[in-house]
């Protein structure tokens, strides 16, 4: 498909619509098929401008939904099952709401995104790149900054600990790539390694409970500090009415449901509005939009909530949304309009029981105390959630893609650049966040403690739900030699931080910030230089 550049532009529409190279598969809009046949060819800066917008968008989407809507329902989740999340799943701690967030919604876009790309061998480079491309810029641009802000002594046992799983993670996708394919026993072996990793988490926060005497101890050299307090947090996607103890009644009142329903659907604190700066309000405005749908389609439990955020009508309505958004995004709306007898569609019984439901429910039910069973509606929202933002990294695969042809750009120059920094902004701006408030050995932790979970959960489950008991193998043919100098300045740059942290006594300072920072500019002009054919190597 890349060919169609090469033709007169005449025949651009001809030849997208003629080439089953250039189909894309899943998602709702048909990128190829809109700047190539919609758009006149002297229109084209016009389309890509929107496209680049309208990607921007869909990270903001990406963004949202994981962070007010995933992350807090999989928190709940983890509560009411009696887990503490850090024997649920590896947490790292958001400065922003000052809670414990799991390791799966913090990389639930980047794990999403790669299991869309290696659907298609097409775009199975872009799963590559922005893994790699992710990592590289976490462990070094991330961690530099974080060295920068407040020179601190890193946690040493994590820190090696992460180090060298991370390293054996890179090692066996780089082996992976050598040999063109995956296995079923080597995606299951990537999905034991996390899984052993979590063990080994988990053992050594038992070690170090049983050493300290299961008390509070001052945080030792290999576990970071905790915030006990941070900057105000913003409601969680949840509603508008919460304001602080003292804007509260003093006496209990009873609140129409449509108030209850206005009032929890409007994604504006005005009192937090007033007091922010234009740009928060810029950006703010842009988030209304993804917030409003979110809110009318996804349900949100706060188990610290005195109400565990139970709004009746509004999650009465969710027993209809939720169930729809699933039926309507899964295969991008196949099964959702599919014609059961050839006479009813899906999307329609879904409605007829799901309206019965919340009837049934909004009857049964008081606006001032919530079911014994609302915990179900932490699982509903999880998987409203979740696709949400499969939806969201369909779309993201695809327009990039696009713009892949446009440009004549390979998948993973994409990956390593667009979709790794899109991915990685919310994990930047957190991770610095958090070090500016004083808590720089968490958030070093997070770099590293992070990303694993990315490279071994987005690889082996990306692969492994690709692969039919017809063929059980999934091919990760490189499409050029960036992927080896990628996976090669991954592996340096973890080889560089595990020979030198220790070194410095674990002590780290704005020197080891700024060579992080200087590797990843140097290695980013040799892979721009790479794809450019400035450069050549020879491939393996």
């Amino acid at each position: 498909c890349w060919e169609v550049r090469e033709h007169n532009s005449s025949e651009w529409c001809h030849f997208i619509r003629s080439n089953p190279d250039c189909q894309l598969d899943g998602g709702f809009l048909d990128y190829l098929n809109g700047v190539f046949c919609v758009f006149p060819p002297r229109l084209l800066p016009l389309a890509v401008t929107l496209y680049a917008l309208w990607l921007l968008y869909l990270f903001i989407i990406l963004g949202v939904t994981a962070e007010k809507f995933f992350c807090p329902n999989l928190s709940a989740i983890s509560t009411n099952l009696k887990l503490s999340h850090n024997v649920a799943v590896f947490s790292l701690t958001s400065p922003l709401h000052g809670v414990t967030f799991l390791a799966f919604g913090n990389g639930a876009p980047d794990v999403f995104s790669a299991v869309v790309a290696f659907s298609d061998p097409r775009t199975a480079g872009l799963a590559i790149g922005a893994i790699f491309g992710a990592g590289v810029f976490v462990t070094t641009v991330v961690a530099g900054g974080i060295a920068l802000v407040k020179p601190f002594t890193a946690a040493s046992r994590p820190f090696l600990r992460d180090v060298i799983f991370y390293m054996v993670a890179v090692f066996l996708t780089f082996v992976m790539l050598y040999l063109g394919r995956i296995r079923l026993g080597e995606a299951l072996g990537y999905l034991g390694l996390y899984m052993f990793y979590v063990l080994t988490v988990v053992l050594c926060t038992w070690i170090h409970r049983r050493q300290r005497g299961d008390g509070l101890a001052a945080p030792g050299p290999w576990e970071p500090e905790m915030p006990t307090d941070v900057e105000e947090p913003e409601s969680s996607g949840t509603n508008s009415g919460d304001y602080g103890e003292e804007y509260r009644p003093l006496l209990p009142s009873r609140e129409p449901s449509l108030r209850i329903l206005s009032t929890a659907l409007s994604p504006l604190d005005y009192r937090k509005w007033r007091r922010k700066p234009w740009y928060w309000r810029l950006f703010k405005a842009f988030k209304v939009p993804v917030e409003l749908v979110l809110l009318l389609t996804v349900p949100v439990v706060d188990p610290d909530k005195d109400d565990l955020n139970w709004k009746r009508p509004l999650n009465c309505l969710h027993i209809l949304t939720s169930p729809l958004l699933c039926v309507l995004t899964l295969k991008s709306g196949a099964y959702g309009l599919y014609q059961i007898q050839g006479i009813f569609p899906v999307w329609g019984l879904v409605t007829l029981v799901a309206s019965a439901l919340a009837l049934i429910i909004f009857i049964t039910t008081s606006n001032e105390e919530p079911p014994k069973y609302h915990c179900v509606f932490a699982f509903l929202g999880f998987l409203a959630s979740a696709m949400w933002i499969n939806a969201a990294a369909t779309e993201l695969v695809n327009i990039l893609r696009t713009l892949g042809i446009i440009f004549q750009l390979s998948n993973t120059v994409l990956g390593l650049t667009l979709l790794a920094w899109g991915n990685s902004i919310g994990d930047t701006f957190s991770d610095l966040t958090m070090a500016r408030q004083g808590y720089p050995r968490m958030a070093f932790s997070a770099c590293f403690g992070g990303i694993i979970f990315n490279i071994l959960v987005g690889v082996g489950l990306g692969c492994l739900l690709q692969m039919t008991s017809s063929q059980p193998l999934v091919k990760l043919e490189p499409d050029c030699p960036l992927v080896w100098v990628l996976a090669a300045a991954l592996g340096l740059s973890l080889v560089f931080s595990f020979v030198t942290v220790p070194a410095q006594c674990f002590q780290l300072g704005k020197a080891y910030g700024i060579c992080l920072i200087a590797y990843y500019l140097a290695f980013l002009c040799v892979a721009l230089l790479t794809e450019f054919r400035v450069i050549h190597f020879s491939t393996p």
